[in-house]
This record gives structure tokens, sequence and C-alpha cells, in this order.
């Protein structure tokens, strides 16, 4: 049985122009679909500006808070409670009470200049974000003597949590038996200037 080789195959000759072209077209086009799936993927990791605008400070004016009252301003998408309190007001919560279940503010829920009776840098100034520590509700403010179901006779003042029961005094400090296991939180805030405060910075606020 004989063999024979193959022959040797022919150089390619020159592509036909409109081949090339066709190759061409289909390399870009599938370069533009690369980068057309590419660009939304990293888009996710460029934060958005209210993004950015939900972690920036809130400069507050609390001039117009009269003794007794309450602003309520947004950071970070949550509620803050900005207090103006009388003095009658902050005699009850510097009176220590045996019904609080963390009257000296051990739990981490303040910064640390704010860890004291009244829990703020000025005894007439309370801030605290308005949301329960139990499962995130809107508690309400309730003035001493109020006639709100959910508080006692003797209620020296401070806020109800009307979805679960959790009371917490003027200081936002929680009583015990309640469904909130901490305190209020107090955001990092600072004066910058007589009446003024900035909410979400405290660079200067122990200075």
């Amino acid at each position: 049985m004989s063999s024979h080789a193959l022959p040797n195959p022919a150089p390619p000759g020159p592509m036909d122009p409109d081949r090339r072209t066709w190759l061409l077209a289909t390399g870009a086009a599938g370069g533009v679909a690369a980068v057309g799936t590419a660009v939304p993927f990293v888009a996710t990791f460029t934060p958005s500006e209210r993004a950015k605008a939900l972690g920036a400070s809130v400069e507050v004016d609390i001039a117009d808070i009269p003794p007794g009252g309450m602003k309520t301003v947004e950071w970070r998408g949550k509620p803050v409670w900005i207090v103006r309190r009388t003095p009658e007001m902050i005699a009850a919560v510097e009176r220590a009470d045996p019904e609080l279940a963390d009257p000296r503010s051990a739990r981490p829920q303040q910064p640390e200049y704010a860890r004291n009776a009244t829990r703020s840098i000025e005894p007439d100034v309370f801030v605290a974000v308005g949301i329960c520590t139990h499962l995130g509700c809107s508690p309400t403010a309730v003035p001493a003597g109020s006639a709100n179901p959910g508080v006692g006779a003797d209620w020296p003042g401070g806020f109800f949590c009307p979805c679960h029961g959790s009371t917490f005094d003027g200081a936002g400090r929680v009583y015990k038996n309640k469904p909130a296991p901490t305190n209020l939180e107090v955001p990092p805030h600072r004066y910058v200037g007589a009446s003024r405060l900035l909410i979400g910075d405290d660079d200067a606020a122990a200075a």
C-alpha cells in the first residue's frame, strides 16, 4: 500500500476587503458591548448625591426653641430632637431615679461628653435621635403631669413610645422592665455659635 504526501496548502491570499470590513466592525461592536455592560456595574459603586447628603452634618439654629419646646431635624435619614429644657425639667433628670435601667449611661449610646446626668453638653439643651431602641418606632414627648394613659400619675416628664409602651425620662434614659433595651441615642454634636448646633460633628464638643 503506497502513501502519498498531502499537497502543501496554498498560502493565504489577500483578504477580501468586504470581509475585512465586516470583521473589524464585529470586533468594535463587541468592545462597545463590553464597555456598555461594565459602566452600569461600576456606577453602582459611585455614591449618589443623596447618599452623601445623608452622611453630612446638619447645622441647626436653636434660638427659636422656647423653654419646654422641641425642634426636629433630619440627620442621616433619622429624626433628631433638640429639646430646650426648663429648670424644672433639668432638676427632674438630675435626680437619681432607681427606676431607670441605665441611669449613669454606662452603655455607649452617647458620646463621652454627654455621659452625665443630663446627657448633654449644656444642661438646658438635649439632643437625641427620636427612634425607640426597641423596634425603631417614634416616641412622643410627654410633659410632666400629662394625662397620657401610657405613663403614671407621678410622671416626671420624658418620652413615651406608644408602639410597645417603652418610657424614657427627659434625658432619654429608658425605664426598667420595658421592651426598649437601651437609652435613646445621643448623636455627635457641638456648638458652632451661641445658638447654633452642628449635628453629626463633635470635633470641638468638649473644648
